[in-house]
């Protein structure tokens, strides 16, 4: 399938080629990258790569804006995240973090003007109750929610219900796992636990590298609502371009792929990155991670007309007549991966009528 890249794709790619746009492209470049969630992370990209300053008047006072709100959010994540330990330490429970705010405290490239809602931690099954208990008792309480949801949430997902500080409203998102426990696809957690790392001098724990980049798939491609699809791509084309500098990196993410049961968001993720970005993922890791998933030319087709499209930054100019379809069905499989089908079909049907009578509020 020939892809027809977007402004914003090509200024990540190609960012020397910014010099090239007049006032009227640079002003959908600021659209395409503010409804990404990434312009921030234009910012700090054109600056590192020595482009920032060839950026006209107009779209710079964008670009500076978005990163100094980077910056300040950057520190108030610190804050919280010393409150979070804090609160956890009462009964010794470490605090792991993923995705956006790990991605911030190990000073990693992908953390660059990443912007994100709240702070996902993961905490071992065993001591969910203290964690929920010690957190409630500092000021993140769960929204309301009727006897369903926290079924929901408890017994078949992967976190317990979302808190917030009831000051700060700030939100943390309790995990458990990385995939909902009623997925075939959830890995075992206790092997994630066993190689999280310490980040020196701060008492905070990340997963392993190959890990965070497994997350990062699995949080991409087995998730149905992609608005900030572009994004986390963007998440892993970094991810990768950095943590494949150490010896032996592919080598560790392929057969932790399979250790964990995650080889096809990783094939997806190889791929579509390779595909959309032009992230240097070698051709015989891609071979192998292809080996691990074996699709068939029917259904890669299908998966490509899907992806390359539900991918694209969530802009009306980046989309074509399909992409609305492509998104839905993607949604509608998020869902057929997370629940077994005797879950799934009537957990839909009540949604469904919930949001036909107005009372949906999940």
């Amino acid at each position: 399938m020939k892809i027809t890249s977007p402004l914003l794709v090509s200024a990540f790619i190609h960012p020397e080629r910014i010099i090239q746009l007049d006032l009227s492209q640079w002003d959908l470049l600021i659209r395409q990258a503010r409804r990404a969630g990434v312009l921030a992370r234009l910012s700090c990209f054109l600056e590192n790569n020595k482009t920032l300053s060839l950026v006209p008047e107009q779209p710079l006072n964008h670009l500076k804006s978005a990163k100094i709100y980077a910056d300040q959010f950057e520190k108030s994540l610190v804050w919280e995240v010393q409150c979070i330990r804090q609160s956890l330490s009462q009964h010794n429970i470490p605090v792991i973090l993923l995705k956006g705010a790990a991605y911030i405290v190990t000073n990693s490239l992908v953390s660059k003007g990443r912007i994100f809602s709240d702070v996902d931690i993961l905490v071992d099954e065993n001591q969910l109750a203290n964690a929920e208990f010690s957190l409630r008792v500092n000021g993140w309480m769960p929204g309301q929610l009727d006897l369903y949801d926290q079924k929901y949430y408890r017994q078949w997902m992967h976190e317990i219900p979302p808190l917030t500080h009831v000051e700060r409203q700030s939100s943390i998102d309790v995990h458990y796992n990385i995939l909902p426990k009623v997925s075939k696809f959830c890995p075992d957690a206790n092997k994630l636990l066993a190689n999280i790392v310490m980040v020196p001098e701060k008492n905070i724990w990340v997963l392993a590298p190959e890990d965070r980049v497994l997350h990062s798939a699995t949080h991409l491609f087995h998730e149905g609502e992609l608005e900030h699809g572009f994004r986390d791509l963007s998440d892993l084309d970094l991810l990768l371009k950095e943590l494949s500098m150490e010896d032996g990196f592919w080598i560790k993410l392929l057969d932790r792929a399979v250790e964990l049961n995650q080889q096809t968001p990783l094939f997806y993720a190889l791929r579509y990155s390779s595909l959309i970005l032009q992230t240097p993922v070698p051709a015989e890791v891609l071979k192998a991670s292809e080996g691990h998933t074996t699709p068939n030319r029917i259904k890669q087709k299908l998966m490509d007309a899907l992806f390359l499209r539900a991918l694209m930054p969530d802009h009306q100019s980046c989309n074509d007549q399909w992409t609305g379809l492509a998104r839905w069905l993607l949604f509608i499989r998020s869902h057929w991966l997370r629940m077994p089908w005797y879950l799934l079909i009537p957990h839909l049907l009540r949604k469904s009528w919930l949001r036909l009578t107005g009372k949906s509020h999940h």
